[in-house]
């Protein structure tokens, strides 16, 4: 007896399931590439390939009933991605929201809505994509502690520095911290990986789990730090070439993969890398 309220999914449509989450991963990762966003790029990467590891590790155990409610609201969902994917142009931001709707609609369509709760995980960590940079900078303004941080840098450092407000001052220039460059963007990229590196190695303890995501934002702000010093100096000193490469060019690219190695190196050491232990043997 089947019953009619019910979708249960059968092995070959289980292909189809993997098939579909593998092409809406293909074209949202296309449509980064020719949005020229290099960050969204490469956090997606990683997001897409961590959020596909912990579906498949548990894929024995997920629930696979669908009712027509939950099946029908998942297929307009996923539907709505990809028509609105055919019109998508530039820097959209529909391109940071399409991975956590991709994800829902994919959920519903296989679990249904009582289901969702085995994927809590993966929708938090794609819902944590679709944030909105420019709604965190009007909420939480960190330009006047990254001055006052960088002041300090250069002071430590002898350099003849001045700082009034968010305006960092050298002998030959001036610069303003403004709110693009207080680090936030470089915080909320490494909570993301901090989130991310809990949910994929759960043997971490549960202190570990709550300093994680506080070191991840300290290592964030303390580097920006530096990366706004180093700005200073370039504008107080007139190189201004040097200014736009370190500013927005690769070298802005630079810092950031300098907060990852350096966040990477923390988990792999204290967290991950375990001391070996010595064994006493005692001889018959």
């Amino acid at each position: 007896m089947t019953q009619l309220n019910k979708l249960t999914l059968a092995p070959g449509f289980n292909v189809s399931i993997v098939g579909l989450g593998a092409g809406l991963i293909a074209l949202h990762l296309t449509l980064a590439i020719k949005s020229n966003n290099l960050d969204l790029l490469s956090t997606s990467l990683v997001f897409w390939a961590a959020v596909s590891s912990l579906v498949w590790e548990k894929r024995d155990k997920l629930s696979t009933n669908s009712g027509i409610f939950s099946s029908f609201l998942g297929a307009s969902l996923l539907t709505s991605v990809l028509l609105k994917s055919a019109s998508v142009s530039g820097n959209d931001f529909f391109l940071r929201f399409s991975p956590f709707i991709s994800a829902l609609g994919l959920a519903l369509l296989v679990s249904g809505a009582k289901g969702l709760k085995q994927y809590w995980q993966e929708l938090l960590l794609l819902g944590f994509i679709s944030i909105p940079q420019g709604l965190v900078h009007k909420c939480v303004d960190l330009s006047l502690l990254t001055a006052k941080y960088s002041t300090f840098i250069l002071s430590c450092l002898g350099f003849p520095v001045a700082r009034q407000d968010v305006f960092i001052t050298l002998p030959k220039g001036t610069v303003e911290v403004a709110s693009g460059c207080s680090g936030i963007n470089g915080m909320l990229q490494l909570l993301g990986l901090a989130l991310l590196f809990i949910f994929m190695f759960p043997e971490t303890t549960r202190k570990q789990k709550v300093y994680i995501p506080f070191l991840a934002l300290f290592i964030a702000f303390l580097v920006n730090g530096i990366r706004v010093a180093i700005l200073a100096v370039l504008v107080g000193y007139s190189h201004p070439e040097a200014f736009d490469y370190w500013h927005k060019g690769t070298g802005s690219q630079i810092f950031s993969m300098i907060e990852i190695l350096i966040f990477g190196l923390f988990c792999w050491f204290f967290i991950l890398r375990k001391p070996p232990t010595n064994q006493l043997k005692s001889e018959v």
